[in-house]
Formats: C-alpha cells, sequence, structure tokens
C-alpha cells in the first residue's frame, strides 16, 4: 500500500514523513466527500486530492529504501516479504470486512445493495478481496469497474504488492545509473500519459482492463521508484518548521483549483505530473530533512502517521454511503448536507484509530512475534 511507516527499530525515524502520510490521507477523505456532489472534475473541492495516492508511492519508495536498502546483508527475500505482509494485510483484511458489512446500507440509486446482490456473493468478494487478488469488471457487484468493489482503495494496494514484489526480486540490485534510468523512463511516461490523457489528469488504475492497468502502473512506476532513488541519493539538511512548510505545500498542491479547464485538458495533465515528479519530492526532501521539536508536535505527527494507513484503508465503505444518502436525497446541495458530511469524515476518524488500537497493533504484534523475529536476524 501506498501508506506504510515500518521502519527497523535502530534506525532513526522520519517522524515528519508520519505527519505528511497522515495530512494527505485525512486530505483523501474530504476530497471523497466533497467528490459527492461534484458534477464532474473541473468542479471538484479539494481538486487535486486524487494525487494524495501518487505521494503516497513516491513516500513509500523513499521509506522502503531507507528502511532495507542496506539489510539485504542478513535480510532474505521471504524475511522482506513477511515485514510487508505483516505490516499490510491485518488492515486489508479488516477494510474488506468493512465494506461488506456496510454494503447493506448502500443501496441506492446509483449501485445495488443486498436487496439485489445475493449474501454469498458479497462474502465471494469480500474473501477474495481480502488476498488483494483483484477480480475483473465481471465479477463488480457495485457497477464502478472497481476491482476491490467492497473497498474501492483497495487497488493502490494491489500496487503497492507489485511495486514491494519488484524491489525485493531486482530492483534492490539496481546501481543509481541504473535505478535514475528506469525513474526517467517512468517519468517521461508519466508525463506523457498525464498531458495526452482524454480526461487531463492520472485519476484512475482501479479497473483490470488494459486502460486502467496502464494509468495504474504509469502513476505507480515513478512515484515509488523515484522515492526509492531519492532515498539513495539525497543528503538531507536542516530545514526549521519542516512540518508546517511541508503540509502547507502538500495541502496546496492537493486542493489547487482545476488548471486549463475544459478546453485545456493538457494543461491539468503537465500539473499533475509535474507535481509529482518535482513538488513530491522537494516536500519528501524537506520533510526528512526537518526536526520535530516540542512534544505537542511530536504528539500531532506520531497521530497522523498511526491513523494514516487504517483511515486509508477504512474510509471509502462511509464514502460508499453518504453517497448512496446524497443520491436517495436527489437535489440536496452541499450547503444541506454539510453536517453527515462532516459526521462521514468524523466517523472515519474514529473508525480508524479504534481499528488501529483494538486490532492493527495487537494483530501486527503478534504476527511479528510469531512469523518475524523467530525467523529474521
Amino acid at each position: 500500500m501506498t501508506l506504510n511507516n515500518t521502519q527497523p527499530a535502530t534506525k532513526p525515524h522520519y517522524p515528519i514523513l508520519d505527519g505528511l502520510r497522515g495530512v494527505a490521507a485525512l486530505t483523501v477523505v474530504a476530497f471523497h466527500v466533497f467528490e459527492t456532489h461534484s458534477t464532474s472534475h473541473l468542479n471538484q473541492i479539494i481538486n487535486h486530492g486524487y494525487l494524495a495516492v501518487d505521494f503516497f508511492f513516491l513516500l513509500s519508495g523513499f521509506v522502503i529504501g531507507y528502511a532495507y536498502d542496506d539489510r539485504w546483508n542478513k535480510l532474505t527475500v521471504g524475511g522482506f516479504f513477511k515485514r510487508r505482509l505483516a505490516r499490510l494485510q491485518p488492515m486489508v483484511v479488516l477494510g474488506m470486512i468493512i465494506g461488506a458489512a456496510c454494503f447493506y446500507f448502500q443501496a441506492g440509486p446509483v449501485w445495488p445493495g443486498l436487496a439485489s446482490v445475493p449474501a454469498w456473493q458479497v462474502l465471494l468478494v469480500m474473501l477474495v478481496g481480502c488476498t488483494l487478488i483483484p477480480l475483473p469488471i465481471s465479477a463488480d457487484i457495485r457497477g464502478w469497474q472497481e476491482m476491490h468493489p467492497l473497498n474501492g482503495p483497495g487497488w493502490s494496494l494491489f500496487f503497492e504488492y507489485l511495486a514491494n514484489i519488484m524491489y525485493a526480486l531486482f530492483v534492490r540490485k539496481f546501481s543509481k545509473k541504473a535505478l535514475t534510468l528506469l525513474v526517467a523512463i517512468a517519468g517521461a511516461a508519466l508525463v506523457h500519459y498525464a498531458v495526452t490523457s482524454k480526461t487531463g489528469d492520472v485519476i484512475g488504475g482501479w479497473s483490470v482492463n488494459a486502460e486502467q492497468l496502464r494509468i495504474g502502473f504509469t502513476r505507480l512506476m515513478f512515484p515509488f521508484f523515484g522515492g526509492l532513488l531519492l532515498s539513495r541519493t539525497a543528503s538531507v539538511t536542516h530545514i526549521n518548521n519542516a512540518f508546517l512548510w511541508c503540509s502547507l505545500l502538500l495541502l496546496a498542491v492537493l486542493a489547487f483549483p482545476r488548471v486549463g479547464g475544459a478546453e485545456n485538458l493538457w494543461a491539468n495533465g503537465l500539473y499533475d505530473s509535474l507535481s509529482i515528479i518535482i513538488l513530491f519530492p522537494l516536500i519528501i526532501y524537506m520533510g526528512a530533512s526537518g526536526n520535530i521539536a516540542g512534544v505537542f508536535s511530536s504528539r500531532v505527527c506520531k497521530f497522523l502517521g498511526d491513523i494514516s494507513y487504517p483511515i486509508y484503508i477504512t474510509h471509502y465503505p462511509f464514502i460508499y454511503t453518504y453517497t448512496a444518502w446524497v443520491s436517495r436525497h436527489k437535489g440536496i446541495t452541499l450547503q444541506e448536507a454539510w453536517p453527515y458530511g462532516l459526521l462521514t469524515f468524523v466517523a472515519s476518524v474514529v473508525l480508524a484509530y479504534a481499528c488501529l488500537k483494538l486490532y492493527d497493533e495487537p494483530v501486527r504484534r503478534w504476527l511479528n512475534k510469531k512469523f518475524i523475529v523467530k525467523t529474521i536476524v
């Protein structure tokens, strides 16, 4: 998944990067709430919130490189996969279960609920989703052509796993020159797609067809391996108030209005690609170069980092429910619906924190003790 904060205990931590991950995750929730009321991405509030996924990929590549690049003399490929599964998979499973549980309440004009989809089919989709094996469009029970129709963001976790597999099997062995070449080619492909796409953006990647898989790999390759290259080449310095400045810059990028309008779609594609290629690496570099001063700031970054992954992987079932509620109240405006939108946002945060403390942390501790500590020196 795009969201991860696993670091070897013997290495210094990057608390600001944890905090930025949380800022991006909360922005994604707000983006999806507002998206329910938009008629197109031309007038969407928090217009570029979808780029948070690309930020997560880049941050993930940076953290993976920092955490594991110098450990392969002791770490096996199997041991690496065990660590990544222990970090990511528990919340994948819970996210799919929550998605299945909420599916009952999501019947409406936009998609069916249990009234028209057999319970056995929902359970089957949930079980497949727990493995992150992508479902074909023909198996979509919602109608949005998602590879994980009970919990849409699962698509990015699928690509996150692919990136981890590529890293462990061969990319970790790349020299800086070879990795730079890979990143340059991936960056060129990203710019080309974004500027020439029929939608003028990089949105997509969640369906199992040629077009969407191309988008998914295009969105994955530069950010993840660009982050890996950044971890190998950047020499961090000291930047004061880095968390504040990085958060403001990140929010500015994600909330920036649509560029170019319907007449010049290429302009927004250029904005997307340059944000991913230039601004996001700059933000991560600044975040890695900053220090946390004070107990309050440290607690804020820790809280945001802790809930970032749980909120990302559990919030979308609530978005489905909110979208269904809005569709059943045809004509309702954002000004009228905002209390329910705010409730959706707050409930997503509360659920994420509960999942973290009551499930994710205990399960990961058990998995680490049983399957990792005993097998990895």
